[in-house]
């Protein structure tokens, strides 16, 4: 087969794959990203850069739409290039989220092309209006209706779509969801193995071990989608609670999702908060002996933070699954899950984990102290959770339905 992927940061949702399709020397792969420092052995890496920026006369609204147009652009250069070279592909696989994929039917019009559908926006009943710290206003739900136009435009022309979870699927327009298949990506299940011996040093040199009370939390970036400020308020009853208790929280200062804090000092006289760990911190001292903040970890030391973790707390807004709770999972981390729809498909309370009230630093404390106290009481959900990864979120069958669904889909 002739297989194009596209994601501007490639490997994104493909790594596995890609990866994958292209050890088979049947197919020749083609990969379509931003990136110019990433390869996978045995695929084309073919890369683009928009003409230009929205211009910063566009009206507001349009912002996103046409930064969309300009990488769907970009794009569609591309794959008339490969048009012309003789390259037909026998399916497109992208993710609409850039407006990469925008002009695909238009460069290759009977190419049937499989749609990576992750989120819909809309301005009710997810993300937007979830926490009333950030309040909704009419500007942000005009904005939000034209920034889904992309998705809007990738769901019509698409042939068949791709989400990797139930709730996910549900954030789509109901007219489309028929044909959008739940496949999850998947997690090697092989690799994420929990470790009795398992050791994680900290920089001043103190090895942790399961034998010690870990806490542990685990984002991209610390910020309110992921539940950061709810988190932040429980440490105090956690600490007082567990005097032995130390807490690694990983995770960077980058915005992923949201908007930055408001300004507010970090500490009497230093100035305004930049980053969401320090507005929160100038809320909430923490004794940095006990609470350490790891920044971003190579994967095998975000690995090791997890296997020996006591107890491991995953919070986030109605929005889409982290990979990293999945993978504590297959650890078997005792998870205190936040009570929203996304983790709700996945876990049920008191069978494969805990769920807390997302607002509620109370009940989140509460919890993570009685798993801390009494590990042993609570080591079942482990168990149960690692069964809930294997089963359904397994790498390998994962991609043998997701190629399944792309050989479906191509009409092979």
């Amino acid at each position: 087969m002739n297989i194009v992927f596209i994601h501007q940061n490639m490997p994104g949702q493909y790594k596995h794959l890609a990866a994958r399709l292209a050890a088979d020397p049947a197919n020749r792969v083609v990969f379509i990203t931003k990136r110019t420092d990433r390869d996978i052995p045995n695929v084309r890496r073919l890369t683009y850069q928009p003409s230009r920026a929205a211009r910063k006369d566009a009206h507001p609204y349009l912002v996103s739409t046409e930064n969309a147009v300009l990488h769907g652009q970009g794009v569609a250069r591309l794959l008339m290039g490969l048009r012309g070279e003789g390259f037909v592909p026998d399916i497109i696989v992208g993710h609409p989220g850039w407006g990469e994929t925008l002009f695909v039917k238009d460069a290759f019009p009977t190419v049937p092309y499989l749609n990576y559908c992750e989120f819909f926006y809309r301005a009710q009943g997810l993300d937007v209006g979830f926490d009333p710290a950030a309040p909704v206003n009419i500007d942000t739900v005009l904005r939000l209706r034209m920034r889904s136009t992309p998705l809007l435009l990738a769901l019509e022309a698409c042939d068949r779509g791709i989400s990797p979870t139930v709730w996910q699927r549900d954030s789509h327009p109901e007219a489309f969801r028929s044909k959008i298949d739940v496949v999850h990506d998947g997690i090697d299940t092989g690799v994420l193995q929990a470790d009795p011996a398992a050791r994680f040093e900290l920089p001043d040199g103190t090895v942790l071990t399961r034998d010690d009370e870990v806490l542990t939390y685990a984002v991209r970036n610390l910020e309110p989608y992921r539940g950061f400020p709810s988190f932040m308020r429980a440490l105090p009853a956690i600490l007082e609670a567990r005097p032995k208790a130390r807490v690694l929280i990983v995770g960077g200062d980058e915005i992923s999702y949201g908007a930055p804090p408001p300004p507010g000092e970090t500490a009497p006289g230093e100035g305004q908060a930049r980053t969401w760990r320090e507005a929160m911190l100038a809320e909430v001292p923490v004794d940095p002996a006990r609470v350490h903040f790891l920044g971003h970890l190579p994967y095998d030391r975000y690995l090791a933070a997890l296997k020996v973790s006591r107890a491991h707390v995953y919070l986030t807004y109605p929005f889409v699954l982290s990979w990293s709770m999945t993978e504590a999972m297959a650890l078997g981390c005792v998870l205190i899950g936040s009570d929203t729809p996304p983790v709700r498909e996945v876990l049920q309370h008191s069978e494969n984990g805990l769920l807390v009230d997302f607002f509620s630093p109370r009940a989140i404390a509460d919890q993570t102290i009685a798993v801390l106290a009494d590990p042993g009481a609570f080591a079942h959900l482990g168990r149960a959770a690692r069964e809930t990864a294997v089963e359904r979120f397994d790498l390998a069958r994962c991609l043998d339905r997701q190629i399944a669904l792309i050989h479906e889909t191509a009409g092979r």
